[in-house]
């Protein structure tokens, strides 16, 4: 019995082996109540067009609207070619196996379901506790690729569990607290202690909340260029972008949806659009399939992103640096304009913040293939910040000395794409 399990295993490693680099975005589905077909449609449409293969769908159980969503997405995205995959929610409501299973047999069928070795994949957001109700569902859906989310344990403590996953998630894509920067650490653990099955990594472009129950923000400056040049180093078999439209964590890559925007995050949200992040997507993720930064610049061209408040103009308003961190979040940033350029070959940006700033050109400080990464300090600087790049120039919102409205300094940044 023990030698056939070890073949067994060995064919199904064979077989991930050859298959497609996956690319997802975490999807909250607990925003869409009301959503139309129409919606559903522009989400998947942008999300293809920006090389994303599917959405990973976050459901609550307590939500009464599941089903009416669901099903409008599955049905888009068969019709469109894209994939999606459910993960439950487990940290911020109860599921029980009958409820889980009943979901998986409700949606596997739909060919816009995302399945590994011929079964539908399944993901969770935590739920380590209620780890010994997966064979169950094993059972009552006749099969499911299991690939969760239990980070809390970290990695030794996923390990500790591989006889019930097919794979393991891992939430953590930004810095720890009283970080600048990311490192490659944890993905290296998880790696190791998965013994060959698979790695879904998880990426992001931002994260900052102020919320009743959270207040934080983890150092972004430069982590959407860090993490994706961290992509091709680990090359896992799959990656989970954080997030496609979780506004309260200030981590979406779309322009917000203002009647979706949780309440109290509208006031750090409210005109901080993030589409200009997905410029370089088709760019990574083709390199990132490809195994080669070598690959075709889609559309030469550079996006930027900062803070339109500085952290010196007002308070922090109790914001901490990083989750569970104890110093303010004001050392978590440099006040800069961070910029990444897709060019075919080297070049310098030009970027202009006032209309008393004749510009300044500036050199890379990072590069990995054909993307480079430029950071330019504020300095005390206010007013429009404009980009040029090769004759194309564009200009972004105001940075300002006055403090926001909220009386406390937004740690949000806006995206702008030239």
């Amino acid at each position: 019995m023990r030698l056939r399990s070890l073949v067994s295993f060995a064919g199904v490693c064979a077989k991930l082996a050859a298959a497609d680099r996956q690319v997802f975005a975490h999807y909250i589905v607990g925003l869409t109540s009301g959503q139309s077909r129409d919606e559903w449609q522009l989400d998947i449409s942008q999300a293809k067009a920006s090389g994303i293969d599917g959405f990973a769908l976050n459901i609550g159980a307590q939500d009464n609207y599941n089903d009416a969503q669901l099903h409008l997405a599955y049905d888009v995205a068969s019709s469109n070619g894209f994939s999606l995959f459910l993960s439950f929610d487990m940290q911020a409501s109860q599921w029980s196996a009958d409820e889980i299973s009943s979901y998986i047999n409700t949606y596997k069928g739909f060919s816009s379901q995302f399945r590994v070795n011929d079964l539908p994949v399944v993901s969770t957001f935590e739920g380590p506790s209620q780890a010994d109700i997966w064979p169950g569902v094993r059972s009552a859906t006749g099969g499911i690729f299991f690939i969760p989310d239990w980070a809390s344990l970290g990695a030794p403590g996923v390990g500790n569990k591989l006889s019930l996953i097919d794979g393991a998630f891992n939430w953590g894509a930004w810095p720890e607290r009283d970080q600048l920067t990311m490192s490659t650490g944890n993905d290296i653990a998880y790696k190791s202690v998965l013994q060959g099955k698979p790695y879904m990594m998880g990426v992001s472009p931002y994260f900052y909340t102020n919320l009743p129950d959270k207040n934080w923000y983890s150092s972004s400056d430069s982590l959407w260029f860090d993490r994706w040049k961290q992509v091709l180093d680990i090359n896992p078999e799959y990656i989970e972008i954080i997030t496609w439209n979780d506004y309260g964590e200030s981590s979406y890559i779309n322009a917000p949806i203002s009647h979706q925007v949780v309440p109290g995050a509208d006031i750090y949200v409210t005109g901080f659009d993030h589409t200009a992040f997905r410029f370089v997507l088709p760019y990574f993720i083709s390199a990132y399939k490809a195994g080669n930064t070598g690959v075709t610049v889609p559309s030469e061209g550079a996006m930027a992103w900062y803070r339109t408040t500085p952290v010196i103009v007002c308070n922090d308003g109790g914001t901490v640096w990083g989750q569970g961190g104890g110093a303010s979040a004001a050392g978590a940033t440099k006040d800069v304009v961070s910029i990444i350029a897709l060019t075919n070959t080297p070049t310098n940006i030009n970027v202009k913040i006032g209309n008393g700033d004749n510009g300044q050109s500036v050199s890379a400080t990072s590069t990995v293939g054909k993307a480079s990464f430029y950071e330019v300090p504020i300095n005390g600087r206010t007013g429009a910040v404009t980009i040029t790049l090769n004759g194309k120039s564009t200009t972004g919102p105001e940075i300002t000395n006055s403090c926001p409205s909220a009386g406390r300094v937004n740690f949000n940044a806006v995206s702008i794409q030239v």
